[in-house]
């Protein structure tokens, strides 16, 4: 039974850049995936897992986002919030900029450029049920292009002990899916650090070795980075959604 609120701040402000010249157009949360938009496909699943509230973080190509969200269909099943970055803040900046939002809940941080079918109440209960002194619990899952990831290295009960963000040689290919659930006590920790937190990935996640329980999955998972990644998501999305 949850007792805590359940929030999520999905990252949407990046430019996309790899995927230009789809992006010049329109934003990479925007990107359709079998006539849906990425961004949409997201809120729906927020919402199908009793999410209450949700802030989205914009930058490029902001107004396409908010003229999406305006002509999206309301729903009184959760709360839509946008905060829009004059400069970018980077992944771990905005977490802490936006700590508040999170006061009193089960938050989850997630790179709104990924698409999955996994349920997210499974990385919930894990979290739940993760080891007393972990502050975060990262969602992972096998890669295709393990170079192009943060590769995770696990003790025997799947606490993160080793991680190697987009290297040449990588030790295998169970990836950072860059979905995490926390509390509010993760501000507290990141709190203490040095200002120079703009990476989660490169900034936080090394100096939280030992405190990251992870939860693998092996549902459909894939950061639509590239254009060819985005022609495999539509083509397996359409299969597992027939």
């Amino acid at each position: 039974m949850m007792t805590k609120k359940l929030k999520a701040l999905l990252l949407c402000a990046g430019f996309g850049t790899r995927l230009r010249p789809i992006t010049l157009k329109d934003p990479k949360c925007l990107m359709q995936i079998s006539g849906k938009p990425l961004l949409g496909l997201w809120l729906k699943k927020l919402e199908q897992y009793g999410f209450q509230e949700v802030l989205i973080n914009t930058h490029y190509l902001s107004e396409k986002v908010n003229e999406y969200l305006k002509k999206r269909p309301e729903n009184n099943r959760i709360k839509i919030n946008t905060i829009y970055e004059e400069k970018l803040l980077g992944t771990a900046g905005t977490l802490m900029q936006n700590k508040y939002f999170f006061k009193d809940s089960t938050g989850f941080l997630i790179h709104g450029d990924n698409l999955t079918n996994f349920n997210l109440l499974e990385l919930f209960n894990a979290h739940k049920k993760r080891r007393s002194n972990c502050l975060l619990t990262m969602l992972t899952f096998n890669s295709k292009n393990p170079r192009q990831c943060g590769i995770v290295e696990t003790d025997e009960n799947g606490i993160l002990k080793g991680f190697h963000e987009k290297v040449e040689n990588p030790p295998s290919n169970r990836a950072n899916a860059a979905v995490y659930a926390f509390d509010y006590e993760l501000f507290e920790f990141l709190s203490s650090l040095s200002n120079q937190k703009v990476d989660f990935s490169k900034d936080i996640i090394p100096k939280l070795l030992g405190r990251i329980q992870t939860y693998h999955t092996n549902d459909f998972f894939i950061d639509i980075g590239t254009k060819e990644a985005l022609e495999e998501a539509n083509k397996v999305w359409g299969e597992i959604n027939e």
